[in-house]
């Protein structure tokens, strides 16, 4: 079994976590360190969790490993969202047990009604802990695997241990969340909102920018409603007071250099504060929002917003204030109750709001959640041809997006690089989830260099660019 860490959504592909190499592993096996498996699955919050946990046991000593039957034990961080993706954590427990037998399991599948299923499946596993109980798993391997006696074996850089490539990181400034979604069971795997203090957050982006991150992507579950758990209070950071909100929040992370990069927003009031960083260069124009759907009877049984007439007049004016703003949304079709007359409201709606990125999901129950209750499920056939429609609409409404960018000078951050040239994204672009750009021929740039490129060539989702 090879240690990986899940696909991302859309468009992700899997990467392999490096392990040391036969010489490494020597050494490390010569002085008696103990090896950790580490099977990291689900959102980029969940990885965020993987990072910490094992930035917190490399400085005990501890070393990873990339085969399950090399470890001494092998940690399993699962997703518990959708029953695919319990599916998909169940499975890799498994295989965890299988390949080696001693397994600690961690994350979304072992909350709630989570825990039942992985101790019914797999009564042998060592431990079992929620989403971000660090000192739990810690304690758990600990408990398994005794740490070395010199704590200093592996030195473990002041930024952490991350399982992103070296030049962009995730940074997560809350946990949980307060809203009640009805297809959703996150509060009750994650808990309420639980931010934290805005010096922490910049003492943390300020390490990994002074280790060579140029890019900061900016996570939680509801990223609008940073603070709110907080009273917004403020914390001192280089002499100044920040409160914790977002705008300020943001504001105090441009000033560091790095892109930066909005996920998980909700279109509250505070969105618009933002729009002025994004402006001026501050921030990325580029906001991820995930609306879900558009016809109010659907939004209403969802718990979500109703007011999709008034996010559009939003958008043309934000559109207005920043002209080359990137917007990124999901939805969800087949939602119970959903008819036809509201799935063509939807289609209506991404006509009108010209989207540039968009996800899209064919609605699936989740065991716990409250829209398991609703009347009106709609047939699976149904869902397909919705979920067909959706994505021809929007792909036609993308492709239109990105014709216009031909001939533009644009800004990439370089991800990889071969013997073919250079492959990276625009400020219009997450990483793993939206498109790419292609630099054929640049041979001569490095993972993390921000080069300014003509776009010569486009389809639906990517870009072909030349360096100017």
């Amino acid at each position: 079994m090879t240690l990986s860490k899940s696909p991302a959504p859309p468009r992700a592909a899997s990467r392999s976590q490096p392990g040391p190499g036969p010489d490494a592993r020597k050494a490390a096996n010569r002085a008696g360190a103990p090896r950790i498996g580490l099977v990291s699955l689900g959102c980029p919050k969940a990885l965020v969790d993987s990072e910490r946990i094992v930035t917190r046991l490399r400085a005990e000593g501890y070393q990873f490993v990339g085969e399950a039957g090399e470890a001494d034990v092998v940690l399993v961080n699962t997703c518990g969202f959708l029953d695919s993706a319990r599916a998909q954590s169940l499975d890799a427990i498994g295989k965890a047990m299988t390949d080696n037998g001693k397994v600690i399991v961690t994350g979304c599948l072992g909350a709630a009604d989570g825990r039942g299923l992985i101790d019914e499946a797999y009564p042998d596993v060592l431990a079992v802990t929620g989403p971000h109980q660090y000192e739990a798993v810690i304690d758990a391997v600990h408990d398994a695997v005794p740490p070395a006696h010199d704590p200093f074996v592996d030195l473990v850089p002041a930024e952490g241990i991350r399982l992103t490539p070296r030049h962009y990181a995730y940074l997560k400034i809350s946990e949980g969340c307060n809203n009640r979604c009805s297809f959703c069971i996150i509060p009750s795997l994650r808990g309420d909102l639980a931010s934290r203090p805005a010096a922490e957050v910049l003492s943390e982006a300020e390490r990994l920018v002074a280790a060579g991150v140029k890019e900061l992507l900016v996570i939680s579950q509801d990223t609008s409603a940073y603070g709110v758990d907080l009273r917004y209070a403020p914390s001192a950071w280089h002499g100044r007071d920040i409160p914790a909100r977002l705008p300020d929040l943001a504001e105090a992370l441009g000033s560091l250099g790095a892109w930066v990069r909005l996920h998980y927003v909700y279109p509250y009031p505070s969105v618009d504060r933002v729009l002025p960083l994004m402006a001026e260069g501050t921030v990325l124009p580029y906001i991820d929002i995930p609306f879900q759907h558009a016809a109010p009877s659907v939004l209403k049984a969802m718990r979500r917003p109703a007011h999709q007439e008034k996010t559009l007049e939003r958008i043309a004016g934000w559109r207005a204030q920043v002209p080359d703003l990137t917007l990124r949304s999901t939805f969800i079709v087949g939602f119970p109750g959903e008819t036809e007359d509201d799935f063509r409201q939807l289609l209506d709606w991404l006509e009108e709001a010209r989207l540039d990125r968009v996800g899209c999901f064919k609605y699936e129950p989740v065991a716990g959640a409250a829209a398991n209750e609703l009347d009106g499920a709609v047939p699976d056939a149904v869902k397909e041809e919705r979920w067909h429609r959706f994505m021809e609409t929007q792909q036609r409404i993308s492709a239109e997006r990105m014709e216009a960018r031909l001939g533009t000078e644009i800004d990439v951050i370089v991800d990889e690089v071969d013997e073919e040239g250079a492959i990276g994204r625009s400020k219009a672009d997450a990483p793993q989830i939206d498109g790419l750009v292609f630099l054929n021929g640049e041979t001569t740039a490095m993972p993390g260099d921000i080069l300014r490129a003509r776009v010569d060539h486009v389809d639906d989702y990517d870009l072909w660019a030349e360096r100017v």
